[in-house]
């Protein structure tokens, strides 16, 4: 079945280091209700953008800023029989509910890399 990465847009991640369950329980909900669904290969949560550095081919290595001030705050990737699937699938997002939006793309190729 294909895959589909969904890229989770919005102003900040709600996932600081010190974030408590209360406030990760509509993240979570989501995450359960895709695993439940059987479709989730892997997710991961991206700390919040004060964390994040950005490297510029000049060299220059800076905070995250972005012109549109939303950032990647997540990621996972689901299997489904087509990219419309794959967008029901994330249409429930909390980031999309919040008014951020998910962007889903087919994966091409990859997964786990091993160490040699």
């Amino acid at each position: 079945m294909p895959q589909f990465a969904v890229l989770i847009h919005v102003s900040d991640s709600a996932h600081a280091p010190d974030a408590t369950p209360e406030e990760l329980k509509e993240c979570d909900d989501d995450y359960e209700a895709l695993v439940a669904s059987g479709r989730m290969s892997l997710a991961y949560a991206l700390t919040p953008k004060e964390f994040a550095k950005t490297v510029r081919r000049s060299g220059a290595v800076e905070g995250v800023h972005r012109p549109d001030g939303d950032i990647v705050a997540g990621f996972y990737v689901i299997e489904a029989d087509d990219i419309d699937e794959a967008a029901r699938l994330a249409r429930n997002n909390p980031a999309v509910l919040a008014g951020g939006a998910v962007e889903i793309r087919p994966v091409h190729s990859g997964g786990m890399v091993e160490a040699s």
